[in-house]
C-alpha cells in the first residue's frame, strides 16, 4: 500500500470533484423522491380503497422489484453507457409519477405499473456504483461510498418529512407531480454534469441470459461469494431488528428508527474520516460482531432511551464494517462486469433486509418484540463471526 493510500482520501477531497457532486445532488434527488413517491402513493391507494393494510403493503412495493431485477437484468447496467442509463432511470420515474397523478389508473394498474418500472432500478442504482471508481480511485471511491450510505440514510429521513408536508399541502397527485419535477431536475443535472463515459461491457447474447450467467461466475468465485455475503447477511439481521421497533415501541418507534439512521451516518463519518484504509479493513470484522452485541440488550427490555441508545450503536456499526469491504470487493470482480457485481450487492442487501425482517418478525410472533430483536443481534454476531475469513483483510501486496 501507497503512503497516499495508507493515508486516506479526505471527504473535502471527495467533493471537490465536479463529477462527485454532480452524483451525490442527484442521488440525494432520487433517494427523498422515492420516499415522496412511495408515500404518495399509499396514500392514494388508501384514499381509493379504505384498506389500510393495502396501503402499507403499497409503500413496500418500491423494495420487492429487486429480488427479479437484480436476478435477471443486472448486466444492463455494463452493456449501456452509465450516464444514460441513469438519466433513462430519472424519465422513467417522470413518466411513472405522471402516469399515477393524472391517468386514473385503477389500484391493481398502479400497483403493477410501480412493480413493472421498478424491474430496472436496480440497473440503474449498479451504473451509478460502477460509476464511482472511475470518476474517484482510490480510497476516494471508498469513502464515496460512504458519503452515498449517508445521504441515502439522510435523504430518505428528509423524504419522508418534505413528502408528508407535500401530501397535507397539495394531496397525493401534486406530491407525485413533485417528485416528477424532482427527477426532471437530476436529468438535467446528470446531462449537464457527467461525463459520457463508454459501456462498461461488450453487447451479445441476451440481457437475461448474461446477467444470469454472470451472477453464477460471481458467485462461483469463493473469494466473490465471502464478500457479498458479508455485505449481506450481517447488516440483514440488523435491519430486521429495526424493523420490531415499531411493535416494541408503538407511538415512539419514530425517534428510534430516526436515531438508527443518525446511528448509521455517525458510523460512516467516524469511520471514514479517522480510520486509515488499513485500519478500517482491520476494523470491519470486530466493528460487524459489534453491530450485534448492543441488540442484546433487548432482552432487558429496555425503555425509550435505551431503544435509542441500542439504535445508535447498531446501525453505527453495521454501516462502518462494510467500509472495510470496499477496496477487496472492488479488486475482486472483473472490470467488465463492476456494474452487475455491484448491483447484485444491492440486490442482494434489499433482498436480505426482506428477509431478515421476515424472520424477525416470525420470532417475534413466537416469543416477544424485544426476544425478537435480542436474536436478531446472536444472528448478527453468529454470521459475522462464520464470515470472519471474508471480514478480515486480505494482505495487500508490496
Amino acid at each position: 500500500m501507497t503512503p497516499t493510500q495508507e493515508r486516506g482520501a479526505t471527504y473535502t477531497e471527495v467533493f471537490a470533484g465536479r463529477e462527485f457532486r454532480v452524483l451525490f445532488g442527484s442521488f440525494a434527488l432520487l433517494v427523498a423522491g422515492d420516499q415522496i413517491k412511495m408515500l404518495a402513493l399509499s396514500a392514494l391507494v388508501y384514499a381509493r380503497t379504505g384498506s389500510p393494510g393495502l396501503s402499507a403493503a403499497t409503500y413496500m412495493l418500491g423494495f420487492l422489484p429487486y429480488i427479479v431485477g437484480g436476478t435477471f437484468l443486472l448486466s444492463l447496467a455494463d452493456r449501456l453507457r452509465p450516464r444514460e442509463l441513469m438519466i433513462a432511470g430519472e424519465l422513467v420515474r417522470v413518466v411513472t409519477c405522471l402516469l399515477l397523478a393524472f391517468a386514473g389508473l385503477p389500484v391493481w394498474a398502479m400497483l403493477a405499473l410501480v412493480l413493472l418500472t421498478g424491474l430496472f432500478s436496480p440497473v440503474f442504482a449498479a451504473a451509478r456504483s460502477a460509476l464511482l471508481p472511475d470518476l474517484l480511485p482510490g480510497d476516494a471511491f471508498v469513502l464515496a461510498r460512504s458519503v452515498l450510505s449517508m445521504t441515502a440514510a439522510g435523504a430518505q429521513i428528509g423524504g419522508l418529512a418534505v413528502g408528508g408536508g407535500i401530501l397535507a399541502a397539495a394531496g397525493p397527485d401534486g406530491a407525485l407531480a413533485g417528485t416528477a419535477v424532482l427527477s426532471v431536475v437530476a436529468a438535467v443535472v446528470l446531462r449537464a454534469g457527467l461525463p459520457g463515459l463508454p459501456a462498461r461491457g461488450a453487447v451479445g447474447g441476451g440481457a437475461v441470459r448474461e446477467t444470469l450467467r454472470v451472477n453464477r461466475s460471481l458467485l462461483a468465485d469463493a473469494r466473490v461469494r465471502g464478500l457479498l455475503l458479508a455485505h449481506w447477511l450481517p447488516v440483514s439481521f440488523v435491519t430486521g431488528a429495526e424493523a420490531m421497533l415499531v411493535p416494541y415501541l408503538g407511538g415512539t418507534a419514530g425517534i428510534a428508527l430516526a436515531a438508527a439512521s443518525a446511528g448509521l451516518a455517525a458510523g460512516n463519518l467516524a469511520v471514514g474520516r479517522f480510520a486509515a484504509p488499513s485500519a478500517r479493513e482491520r476494523l470491519a470484522l470486530p466493528l460487524a460482531v459489534l453491530a450485534g452485541v448492543p441488540l442484546l440488550g433487548f432482552a432487558l427490555q429496555p425503555g425509550l432511551a435505551g431503544a435509542v441508545l441500542i439504535a445508535v450503536l447498531a446501525t453505527a456499526g453495521s454501516g462502518a464494517y462494510q467500509l472495510g469491504l470496499q477496496r477487496r470487493f472492488l479488486e475482486a470482480v472483473p472490470e467488465r462486469v463492476r456494474g452487475q457485481a455491484f448491483g447484485l450487492v444491492s440486490a442482494g442487501a434489499m433482498t436480505g433486509q426482506a428477509l431478515g425482517a421476515a424472520l424477525v418478525g416470525a420470532a417475534a410472533e413466537l416469543a416477544a418484540p424485544h426476544l425478537a430483536i435480542a436474536a436478531a443481534g446472536l444472528a448478527v454476531i453468529g454470521c459475522s463471526l462464520a464470515l470472519h475469513r471474508s471480514l478480515r483483510p486480505s494482505p495487500v501486496p508490496g
